[in-house]
Order: structure tokens, then C-alpha cells, then sequence
């Protein structure tokens, strides 16, 4: 019987899982094949750049998918049925204290982490735990309810858990194996036909529609997958164009003339779906919930933590110049991406502000050479090539979730706000979450390493931006 790799249960996963969505919420077949349309429009317009952070074979099957649990003992089994595929939890977020709307949810997100995963196949998860102790959203009495109702409802079944932990241990799984493993997946991803209890979920999506799509059903599903595209602008008013309605901006930065960085993101508005509710006389009828959307993101360089603190501050003075100025937030924004970030690469490179990998395209001895990278790049001995960002933005994740979300909901000036940081969740999920930045440097410091190896020196031997 043939052996099924964790990578490509991975690609199946992720296809099956699209197949799914597809077909719950239509409109994100469409948001796909516009997707697809920009990309090959744009390759053809700009083949020198198209594949500058993947080929578009990686880009075409890129997918990020999003879920939302309500336990730790929820988010470990999570952890244990992506681990089957080759996926870790990378980075914590934190969207309680989030702006415009706080939501009572910390999150991972579940990826490959080596770079030829990366490339065979990026499939994300972004999942999201409640956090019913944070009395800033939930009185005791409300946190009670809400964990006795979480703690009687089972959203992965034994046998896919175990057919999980059978994958991890060995790489993979048999044929009949992993076919069982994607029919079980995609059943407790899809969206559930069970009545809604009105009352139970009307009361949580008072606090917040999360807090309500999370813990006032008896199941999970996925609540966005999200492809990639080249030119998100384009997209967006094509989009539109079709009569498709977009929420009011791109998340993120902002357009530039300069390489891009980290994560741009938008979506389509969340879409009423038929439910079916069941009233507090026990009768049954048929209603509508807005909890599941269509988002699209373009990806650029990952910055590194200096990088990352010229992004933020950058994001804080827009968000201050342009609430006291009353200007356009666009404009604001790309006034100050060029007075912040250089427009080259290279300047990246110098100013230590991205992550890059090198490539030695010179045959002249390590002694012929400036003893300086950036030097050794700008001469043309070493060719560099942007990281790709893997991750995302608390705040643009906060930014779609806010646009798409059919109430305000109701913080509380309370104390008790449920401290939760990585080492918190590591220690519930049973693996580390691991820190982008040190995957990024690891990446970096391998390909150093290698060009170096090359020439015969050792890297200390050279004056690097980072140093």
C-alpha cells in the first residue's frame, strides 16, 4: 500500500478543504478564479517581478485558512490534527486589545516552517481560542455557562485524532489511511446544518459576534480561506467591478513605490447564510447569520525586528496624523512609507530592515572581495532574494475581523484580563509556538552560512548590516 507523505496530505488537505468552502459560500469560487485572473494578468505585465516571493505555481495553490475553538483542550487537538500535515503553531496574537474592536480571542497560526515545505505547499491555518475568563468581556456566572457548554461538545472525533498522532509518528500515513484522515477532516470543518440555539447565541453576540460564532454552536467550521494575489489593489476593483461588495479598505500597508513588505490583506463582506434556529419554546425555524467572509492577501519581505519597529510606528503616526488632520488614510499612509522605507532592496539589506537569502554569482577569490556584505552585494558577487512574510498582523486580522462583524458587542471597564502569552499557550497545546523572527534569521544565517562556505571564510569574517 502506498505511503502518503505529510506534505502531501497537506496539499490534499488544503484542497479538499477549498473544494468545501466553494461550496458553502459560493462567492469565494469567483473571489478565486479573479485571484487567478490578476495573477496571470500580472505575470504576463511584469514577469521580472511575478515570482519574486514564490513561483506562481506556489502562489496559485496558496491558501490561508482560518477556525476558531473554545478550550485549550480544543486548541491542542487542533494543534494535533495539523501536525499531521507538517504544520506548527508560529507566533502568538493577542486581538483582545485590539483597535477598532477588541475580540476575546488569542490565536496561532499553524504552518509549514522549512522553506521547500513552504514551496511544495504553504497552507496556513489561523486559529483563534476564546478566552471566557477575560472578565473585560464575560461575567463569572457567563464564563461558567460557557465552558460547561464547550467542555460537552466534541468538534474532532477519537478516530481523527488518532488517525492525527498515527501521521506524526510516521511521517505520514497508508493510502487508506489518509483518505479516512481528509474525510474526517473536512467533516469537522464543515459548516454544521444543527439548529441554533437564538437565545443562547443572541446572548454572546451581545458581547461579541466571535464570542458567538465560537461558542454558541456545537461545532467548528472554517470561517475564511484565503488565496493569494500579486496585486491586491487590482483585485479588489475588479471585484467590485462584478458587483461583489469589498469592505471599505486594503488592510495593512499601504501602496508604495518601494519593494513590498509583510501583509496586505481585504475581503468581501461577510454574506448572510440560511441557518436554522431553534426558539425557547423548542420550536425550529429557518434564519440567517453574517459570520463567514471572502479574504484575499498579497504577501511581501518579512522584516526583521528593526524593520518591524519602523512598521509600527509608522502605522501609529498614520493612524494619529490622519484622525487629527481629517486627511485620507491612503494618502497620509504613503507620504509616510516614503519618508520611512528606502525603495530598494538593497537599502533594505543595509538598514537591516528585511530578511534576505544570498547567492554567490562571483568566481573571483573570497580575497578579491569588500570585506563587507553589503559591499559584496552591491558589486554584484551576491545575488539577494527577499524572504517571504509566512505570518500575519494583529491588527489587519483585526481590521477584517471588525469589518465583517454584525455588531459592536460590549466591553466591560473590568479588572482580570486573563493573562495569555506564548509560553502560556505552548504549555497547553503540549508544542512550542514558535517565533518567526528566529525562523527568519535561522533562513538567513543557513544561506550566509553556505555563500560563505563557498568562499572559504567564515561569516564572522564579514561586516553584516545586523551586526
Amino acid at each position: 500500500m502506498s505511503h502518503v507523505t505529510q506534505t502531501e496530505l497537506r496539499k490534499r488537505l488544503s484542497r479538499v478543504l477549498s473544494e468545501l468552502y466553494g461550496e458553502e459560500v459560493p462567492a469565494y469560487n469567483m473571489l478565486v478564479d479573479v485571484a487567478q485572473e490578476v495573477n496571470q494578468d500580472y505575470q504576463r505585465q511584469h514577469p521580472e517581478q511575478a515570482e519574486l516571493f514564490g513561483s506562481l505555481e506556489r502562489v496559485t495553490a496558496e491558501r490561508h485558512g482560518a477556525i476558531r475553538v473554545g478550550s485549550p483542550e480544543e486548541l491542542s487537538q487542533a494543534a494535533r490534527i495539523f501536525g499531521a500535515v507538517g504544520m506548527y503553531s508560529v507566533n502568538f496574537y493577542d486581538l483582545r486589545d485590539a483597535k477598532p474592536k477588541p475580540i476575546p480571542v488569542v490565536s496561532t497560526a499553524f504552518r509549514p516552517i522549512d522553506r521547500h515545505e513552504l514551496a511544495e505547499n504553504p497552507f496556513r491555518v489561523f486559529t483563534s481560542m476564546l478566552v471566557p475568563e477575560d472578565r473585560r468581556f464575560f461575567t463569572l456566572e457567563l464564563e461558567q455557562r460557557l465552558k460547561e457548554y464547550i467542555s460537552q461538545r466534541t468538534l474532532f472525533s477519537d478516530e481523527l485524532l488518532a488517525l492525527a498522532d498515527l501521521s506524526v509518528a510516521g511521517k505520514g500515513l497508508p493510502e487508506e489511511q489518509a483518505q479516512r484522515f481528509l474525510t474526517l477532516a473536512a467533516s469537522a470543518f464543515a459548516l454544521s446544518s444543527e439548529p441554533v440555539d437564538r437565545k443562547w447565541y443572541e446572548e454572546l453576540e451581545s458581547i461579541s459576534s466571535v464570542a458567538a460564532d465560537i461558542g454558541g454552536v456545537s461545532t467548528t467550521h472554517i470561517n475564511h480561506l484565503t488565496p493569494r494575489v500579486l496585486n491586491i489593489d487590482e483585485l479588489y476593483s475588479r471585484m467590485e467591478a462584478r458587483g461583489i461588495s469589498m469592505i471599505d479598505s486594503i488592510q495593512g500597508p499601504p501602496k508604495c513605490e518601494g519593494p513590498d513588505v509583510l501583509l496586505r490583506q481585504t475581503s468581501f463582506r461577510a454574506l448572510s447564510e440560511p441557518r436554522m434556529f431553534k426558539e425557547a419554546d423548542g420550536s425550529v425555524c429557518e434564519g440567517a447569520l453574517q459570520v463567514r467572509f471572502g479574504e484575499v492577501e498579497a504577501r511581501g519581505i518579512a522584516l526583521t525586528p528593526t524593520g518591524r519597529a519602523v512598521y509600527d510606528s509608522s502605522m501609529a503616526e498614520v493612524d494619529a496624523e490622519s484622525a487629527q488632520s481629517r486627511r485620507d488614510r491612503a494618502d497620509v499612509a504613503q507620504e509616510i512609507w516614503a519618508q520611512r522605507f528606502p525603495r530598494t532592496e538593497a537599502e533594505f539589506l543595509q538598514k537591516d530592515l528585511g530578511y534576505f537569502t544570498f547567492e554567490l554569482v562571483s568566481e573571483r577569490p573570497a580575497s578579491d572581495m569588500p570585506s563587507q556584505l553589503i559591499d559584496m552585494v552591491s558589486e554584484g558577487h551576491i545575488r539577494i532574494e527577499p524572504i517571504v512574510y509566512e505570518d500575519f498582523l494583529p491588527q489587519s486580522a483585526a481590521g477584517i475581523f471588525a469589518s465583517n462583524l454584525s455588531g459592536d458587542g460590549n466591553v466591560r471597564d473590568a479588572q482580570g484580563d486573563a493573562p495569555r502569552d506564548a509560553a502560556w499557550m505552548s504549555g497547553r497545546i503540549g508544542t512550542p509556538v514558535l517565533d518567526s523572527f528566529e525562523i527568519y534569521a535561522q533562513e538567513r544565517a543557513s544561506s550566509l552560512a553556505r555563500v560563505c562556505q563557498q568562499l572559504g571564510i567564515q561569516p564572522e569574517d564579514l561586516t553584516l548590516p545586523w551586526m
